[in-house]
């Protein structure tokens, strides 16, 4: 486990793709992760749900390790569950090199994401579509990513939601104004037509899952064509 360099987050290059293996064959999971990987891919996200904080139940820290093993890509673990401060340990001892608390979901944030960071992991919030902006901005300096749901969590597949792009400007505004090297990642519905509109209105990492792994094409294609679509965007003005 190590922290991810933060430029390298924050698109320092080129806009970064993650590939959810929520979307994944699960039946050949280390397969699917090296095809990715091989296609571009710059993390692979996984998604961990425990079934009362989102409806869905996926994986734990079992699953981790197994990707960690079929995988040089950093591995960006957002936790989908109550009471997050209690998992932090066995994620980071799987291979998180990121992990993801919601701010729904963490009475004590700052305290929780403290102690991401003292285990050697990069430490991201995260914001449901309905919860303002505001409820990060206080603990803007303790992450290195913002992580902008752009549905509502706890399924693949869902249909994108364009009312959150004025909370991903929020973000970017605010977080260049106070000069901190904090990254806005999105993830929900994200493909080669809506990615560019989370990118043009600053976010730096996108998350694909079903766009990448359900692609009739292979993740190769995929993964080029969303960020093809991306970096365009980055440059008509959504850059820092």
């Amino acid at each position: 486990m190590s922290r991810v360099d933060r430029n390298f987050l924050l698109g320092s290059g080129g806009v970064r793709i993650a590939a959810s293996i929520l979307a994944a064959d699960l039946s050949r999971l280390g397969e699917e992760v090296k095809a990715v990987e091989e296609g571009g891919a710059d993390l692979i996200h996984i998604d961990v749900m425990d079934g009362r904080f989102v409806p869905n139940l996926t994986f734990g820290p079992v699953v981790v390790e197994a990707v960690r093993r079929s995988t040089r890509l950093p591995l960006d673990v957002h936790l989908m569950v109550v009471e997050p401060e209690r998992h932090l340990e066995s994620f980071a001892r799987a291979g998180a090199d990121m992990i993801s608390v919601h701010v729904e979901a963490s009475p004590h944030l700052h305290r929780t994401l403290r102690a991401i960071h003292a285990l050697g992991v990069s430490p991201c919030v995260a914001l449901n579509p309905a919860t303002p902006p505001q409820m990060v901005e206080w603990v803007l300096e303790e992450v290195d990513a913002v992580l902008v749901m752009t549905v509502n969590p706890g399924f693949s597949g869902q249909e994108f939601i364009p009312q959150v792009l004025p909370k991903i400007q929020w973000l970017r505004d605010r977080i260049a104004s106070r000069g901190l090297p904090v990254a806005i990642e999105v993830d929900g519905g994200l493909n080669e037509a809506t990615a560019p509109l989370a990118v043009e209105a600053g976010a730096r990492i996108v998350v694909a899952a079903s766009a990448i792994f359900g692609s009739p094409d292979g993740p190769a294609r995929a993964i080029s064509r969303i960020r093809e679509s991306a970096q365009v965007a980055a440059r008509r003005g959504g850059g820092r």
